[in-house]
């Protein structure tokens, strides 16, 4: 944590939700959690257990959240923790997703959909079920979007859509909050050394390559940053001064031609990526 002060700040929350907690950013999160709020009871949502301890109180709900049956199933299970809980603030941290890089043509129209049911709809569906507890305990949504949530993304254009929206739907629902005792955060994160890549079809993470290389931060890092968005009550974070300047200059120039240089980098990636 940046400050001392960050510490205190989460002895407010007694139940911390989480989506996709099993690794990655998520499981950082999770880590950095225990440290300044170990007494929280921790419930995981994902299909795969965390690969830490949750406490003795936490619990893993394995669920494909890309299933609105199941995830509405959970959801309900996840009320009944928290209302067998002690008193307390409840964070809900909306972190699960996934993108696949290529040529929509060359792409699985399944994965595509499953992404957008995922990386969208869940987090509307899960957030609204739980968002009456929160208003009623107070707390605060977490919703980790990206930066390529500012400018298209060639090659990841459904992906950077839907970050797109969690964005925009994260502060227009922080401003839908006000005056409440809840609030919304978006998390926008840039390249992370996590599974997300492997995950999208690359090899090699290409922020690890040749230009490229320095440009990721570890999950660590993206969850410290996070908790401090957090504590400091934040309507928008974007992790790191790297990001903020690619995140400045995707929003600032006109929006064709950061699509075109968009598409240069992320086709100059996937060539790099097919040479080794």
């Amino acid at each position: 944590m940046k400050h001392l002060g960050d510490l205190a700040y989460f002895n407010r929350f007694s139940v911390i939700v989480i989506t996709g907690g099993s690794s990655g950013i998520g499981c950082s999160i999770i880590k950095a959690i225990k440290k300044v709020a170990p007494e929280s009871v921790v419930c995981n949502l994902s299909r795969s257990k965390p690969e830490i301890f949750l406490g003795d109180n936490g619990r893993h709900f394995p669920v494909d959240l890309s299933d609105a049956s199941a995830l509405a199933a959970v959801a309900e299970a996840v009320k009944l923790k928290i209302a067998t809980s002690p008193a307390g603030e409840v964070l809900l941290i909306n972190n699960s997703g996934f993108g696949d890089y290529g040529r929509m043509a060359d792409l699985d129209l399944d994965k595509q959909l499953t992404m957008i049911d995922l990386n969208v709809r869940a987090v509307v569906d899960l957030t609204a079920r739980l968002l009456p507890i929160l208003l009623e305990r107070g707390g605060t949504i977490v919703n980790v979007a990206s930066t390529a949530a500012f400018q298209p993304t060639p090659f990841l254009a459904t992906y950077g859509a839907t970050k797109a929206f969690v964005r925009n739907w994260s502060l227009a629902l922080n401003e839908d909050l006000r005056g409440t005792k809840a609030r919304a955060l978006a998390v926008c994160p840039g390249p992370t050394r996590s599974n997300f890549f492997k995950a999208a079809g690359f090899d090699t993470p290409p922020m690890n390559q040749g230009a490229n290389k320095g440009l990721d931060m570890s999950a660590d890092e993206v969850a410290a940053r996070t908790l401090h968005a957090i504590a400091k009550q934040k309507s928008l974070t974007i992790t790191g001064w790297k990001n903020h300047c690619i995140a400045f200059f995707g929003s600032k120039l006109p929006i064709v031609a950061v699509t075109r240089v968009g598409g240069i980098i992320l086709r100059k990636m996937r060539l790099e990526q097919h040479k080794k």
